[in-house]
């Protein structure tokens, strides 16, 4: 019987790094970013950070001539960042924002008004269905002392059961973009045990680019060569993770990254390395092999190890929820006693007023401004305390049915 043909995939990924106003060289880059990309033809794009419309525009009157379809990912304040570029026809779309993602009031990190999310694009490729996801999670920014893990594991779970929930119809999954974790990070382990996914790094037949797969290097001009102090190699972060669900193979014929500056140019890309990989699928007839059943001791461990890191990022919350309640009562009792004071004048009750009136107004919107930043402090950390303790609740039954298993096993 004759084989089925094999279906070649080229897929690049890439953190742009286009914050309007703060990243450098931004628009130079983007119209970079565009004419390599118009050049190489790949067959799909997949794009985190491009946080302005217009540069998005850029990008679509630059590639549409190669890549007819796309679509825009819109979320939070100032967007997810999120776009893919398709030279297939997109037959779906779809974005879940993250539940959890940081804090308002951490203005120099900013993730909160970003709204990170995962975007799904369905396409169709000679016959093939394909679920393509592309996401951002939030970023680390002190690996001693990561007071977002819990965020980021919330994140990566999140992650795991919207690829596990949406991919059931599909014949191949593909999920690229900046997950902000390191290979043996518990989350991204967590994902891969929960879906499935193979590292296409990993699974490469041939590499070609920075070592070790690294997309965050020291030698990149536009990085900050005192958080890669401790990875004198430089970091791996981004990803393209990939499987079969149905009748189909994939295997990951060779995997690239860029190496530093643009052909040609004296400046990268981005602050980030691209990631490149070229995929083979094929149909096969369907045979008994390895299943996620057979992986469940590893599924547990993560899980167990996700949700210590979840309760332990609760308990903080729940520090950080009575802090602010305590502050909201007592910005209340202030406010109470400057007006039991203020009517106490006016009825003639205290002899004159204590205080200047100019500097009693201004007491009294400070303890009105104090209480609605705690009020809003307290309610936010309070959704934050909720939404932990589901994460945590949803952890301790999937960790107790796969605990079932394995006993019955």
């Amino acid at each position: 019987m004759e084989e089925d043909p094999t279906l070649q995939l080229r897929v690049f990924d890439l953190n742009c790094w286009a914050i309007r106003y703060l990243s450098k060289r931004r628009q130079e880059r983007v119209q970079l970013i565009g004419d390599t990309l118009r050049r190489e033809g790949f067959d799909l794009v997949l794009l985190q950070e491009v946080w302005s419309e217009g540069d998005y525009s850029v990008l679509k009157e630059t590639l549409g001539s190669c890549y007819p379809f796309s679509h825009y990912f819109r979320s939070g304040v100032i967007g997810s960042g999120l776009c893919v570029f398709s030279r297939f026809p997109i037959l779906d779309t779809f974005l879940y924002q993250y539940s959890l993602n940081g804090y308002p009031y951490m203005l120099q990190h900013g993730d909160w008004f970003c709204g990170k999310s995962v975007g799904l694009v369905v396409i169709k490729i000679s016959g093939i269905v394909f679920n393509i996801y592309v996401t951002h999670l939030h970023a680390e920014y002190c690996r001693e002392k990561d007071a977002y893990l819990p965020h980021r594991v919330v994140q990566a779970w999140e992650l795991a059961q919207f690829i596990r929930h949406t991919s059931k119809a599909a014949d191949v999954v593909l999920l690229g973009g900046d997950l902000n974790m390191h290979p043996e990070d518990v989350g991204i382990r967590l994902l891969r045990a929960c879906t499935g996914l193979r590292d296409a790094f990993a699974e490469a037949q041939r590499f070609e680019g920075c070592e070790a797969g690294c997309t965050l290097v020291p030698d990149n001009c536009f990085t900050v060569k005192t958080e890669l102090q401790p990875f004198p190699l430089g970091i791996r972060i981004d990803y393209i993770l990939y499987k079969a669900v149905s009748d189909f193979a994939v295997k990951c014929e060779e995997l690239r990254t860029t190496t530093g500056t643009a052909p040609g140019k004296d400046i990268p890309y981005s602050d980030h390395e691209a990631v490149m990989a070229t995929l083979h699928v094929r149909r096969q007839s369907r045979t008994p092999g390895p299943t996620l059943g057979t992986a469940e001791p590893a599924l547990a461990d993560a899980v167990n190890e996700a949700r210590t890191e979840v309760r332990v990022g609760l308990q903080a919350a729940r520090r950080r929820r009575y802090a602010s309640g305590r502050m909201a009562l007592l910005a209340l009792l202030l406010l109470l006693l400057q007006a039991a004071a203020g009517l106490g004048s006016l009825a003639g009750w205290a002899a004159g007023q204590p205080l200047p009136k100019l500097s009693f107004c201004l007491l009294a919107s400070l303890a009105a401004g104090a209480l609605l930043l705690a009020a809003g402090l307290h309610l936010f950390h309070t959704r934050e305390v909720k939404m932990l303790q589901g994460t945590e609740e949803e952890m301790r039954l999937a960790l107790r049915a796969l605990q079932g298993r394995l006993g019955a096993a």
